[in-house]
């Protein structure tokens, strides 16, 4: 099949799940405020995975079924273009495509994350787990492999007025995976208009490893400086962003859970060291993948 979509493209893995159609929402407001143009996805099984899950060969496919099969990615697909369309206002209407494609979803959406600014894909498809606290296994494989960040969207909008001008949380913990994160957090708070809180938690371990022998005001107070001398060039970058630098000492997941309650978008790295001690994946950025109400985004790639 050709490629219709475009480079630097929004991409939004879609299905019938309701968290697909909250992908497909944040993905319009997505794209509208990076100016960017909108490809929707659709990832239907190739005819090697019907035939081995019928227990036939390709060839003794019958046509209907073939037929049966790209009638109903179609349906989906034109669904969730529908719901797009509606969702865009008549003055910041992004362009949008659909595309259908032939595969596993995760690998497809791996393979297309190499042209787009960013993939959005929901927590869990129809197929996934159904509890809350579980990524899909398309969620998973995507945020573990992407070549570009990804957007994890819950199944839980931030639609009213006030939950518009809640700030962007951004986690840092100054490793090269946290600086990509900032960079993407900046330029969320940018076109969205609101503050940036970024904050850096002291995990629970470091009162073992013997920091905090120090007087926590004043380690608190040192750390506070130093972040904000490391934040200093993006705050030229983008002046009009108010940011907030705050130092916590806990457990990152949680604190960042708990400050994810008064934002309306996390931003984490993919992996990170330091204050945030073991953020792998599979750690600290998975964790809240899985649990935060809304949306995060995990800075992978360099797009």
């Amino acid at each position: 099949m050709s490629n219709r979509i475009a480079a630097h493209s929004v991409i939004v893995g879609v299905d019938r799940s309701p968290q697909a159609r909250e992908a497909v929402r944040w993905a319009v407001h997505e794209a509208v405020g990076r100016n960017a143009p909108l490809a929707i996805v659709h990832v239907t099984d190739s005819l090697p995975a019907v035939a081995s899950t019928l227990d036939w060969s390709v060839g003794q496919i019958p046509p209907e079924v073939v037929q049966a099969q790209q009638d109903a990615g179609s349906t989906i697909l034109a669904q969730a273009i529908s719901l797009a369309h509606d969702c865009a206002s008549a003055g910041e209407r992004p362009e949008i495509i659909g595309e259908l494609r032939f595969g596993k979803p995760a690998p497809t959406l791996v393979g297309l994350s190499k042209q787009a600014q960013i993939v959005v894909v929901g927590c869990r498809g129809e197929t996934g787990w159904q509890h809350r606290r579980l990524l899909g296994s398309v969620s998973t494989g995507v945020v573990h492999h992407a070549h570009c960040p990804v957007a994890v969207i819950h199944d839980e909008p931030a639609s009213s007025p006030s939950a518009q001008q809640s700030p962007v949380l951004l986690g840092i913990d100054g490793s090269p995976a946290s600086e990509r994160a900032t960079e993407i957090a900046f330029g969320e708070a940018s076109w969205r208009g609101v503050d940036l809180v970024a904050l850096h938690v002291l995990a629970d371990s470091t009162a073992t490893n013997g920091f905090f022998a120090m007087e926590w005001s004043a380690l608190q107070s040192t750390t506070q400086k130093s972040l904000a001398e490391r934040l200093a060039h993006w705050q030229k970058r983008y002046p009009t962003v108010n940011v907030s630098v705050e130092v916590e000492f806990e457990n990152p997941v949680r604190q960042l859970l708990a400050r994810a309650e008064d934002a309306q978008l996390v931003v984490v790295g993919s992996h990170g060291r330091g204050g945030f001690t073991g953020m792998l994946l599979g750690s600290v950025s998975t964790a809240v993948s899985q649990e935060s109400r809304v949306p995060v985004i995990v800075a992978r790639g360099g797009s």
